[in-house]
């Protein structure tokens, strides 16, 4: 299947989640090729800084809410008259046990990291079917493919994100309009701070996300993984038995998520994922 071309040079893009992390390095690099962009975050100071510094737009945005979405798109529309990607970034990643996680901690992990792209795909692509063209790029994680102890919702929302992903692109395929999945492994950002990584698996840093997502709006892959290597787990997981998997989970040590997070260190982030939780928890 072709789409038509989408010059970044004079397009308009729209990044959720990018006051910092992978979305302002995302639009960095959209900005270095000649592209619009529109920073929208539940932290506007955080994306009037970085806007700031790209020479881009900010706009307060709560992915989880449509009528904000709707305002932030229509932010856009109104100055440019359209918009030609769109990048779901924004995301939450509480780590713990299971059991003892809050009812509305978890809710919360749905409702950006599912939810999120849901709102902003049914609020934007309606425009681009209508144009005939148009990208969209939402963000997920490796997450979605391996199940990691200690991150069980984190994983159940992204294994769903990835879902409505590439459904979604399978329904509108015909449309000109475009759906890529970015399935980075862990990034070194504030998410991950405080989680000592597995012995042997990827690490990527958010230029790495970042010249995956922006790469896509050429290639139109529907799976990217980051690094591109990940894309052999399908394969690995389908034919490696549960013993010898889970003897080589043991030797890198994938239980460092339950087990060895330095919550000192992750204080902060779990702090605004706890006060967002609080918040819905209220409405």
């Amino acid at each position: 299947m072709s789409y038509p071309e989408i010059n970044l040079d004079g397009a308009v893009a729209l990044v959720t989640g990018g006051g910092r992390g992978i979305g302002a390095a995302t639009a960095e690099l959209l900005r270095r090729h000649g592209a619009t962009v529109w920073l929208g975050d539940l932290d506007v100071a955080a994306a009037r800084a970085t806007a700031d510094d790209l020479g881009a737009h900010a706009h307060a945005l709560d992915v989880t809410d449509r009528a904000s979405f709707d305002t932030f798109a229509r932010a856009a529309l109104t100055t440019h008259g359209r918009i030609d990607v769109l990048v779901n970034n924004a995301g939450v990643m509480p780590l713990g046990d299971f059991l003892t996680e809050h009812d509305a901690t978890s809710r919360t992990t749905f409702d950006v990291n599912v939810w999120g792209l849901i709102n902003g795909m049914r609020t934007v692509l309606p425009h681009l079917i209508e144009r005939g063209r148009g990208h969209v790029i939402n963000v997920t994680s490796m997450a979605g493919k391996i199940p990691i102890p200690g991150m069980a919702v984190y994983n159940a929302s992204k294994f769903a994100a990835l879902g409505v992903s590439l459904a979604v692109r399978e329904e509108y395929r015909t449309t000109g309009v475009s759906v890529s999945t970015v399935l980075p492994a862990a990034v070194r950002t504030r998410l991950a701070s405080g989680v000592p990584l597995a012995r042997g698996l990827p690490t990527v840093d958010p230029d790495d996300v970042a010249t995956a997502i922006v790469g896509s709006v050429a290639t139109r892959r529907a799976e990217i993984p980051v690094p591109g290597y990940l894309a052999g787990w399908n394969l690995l997981g389908a034919v490696v038995p549960e013993p010898l998997m889970r003897l080589g989970r043991r030797i890198v040590g994938d239980r460092r998520a339950l087990t060895s997070v330095d919550h000192s260190i992750r204080d902060t982030y779990e702090r605004t994922v706890r006060s967002q939780a609080r918040a819905r928890d209220r409405t």
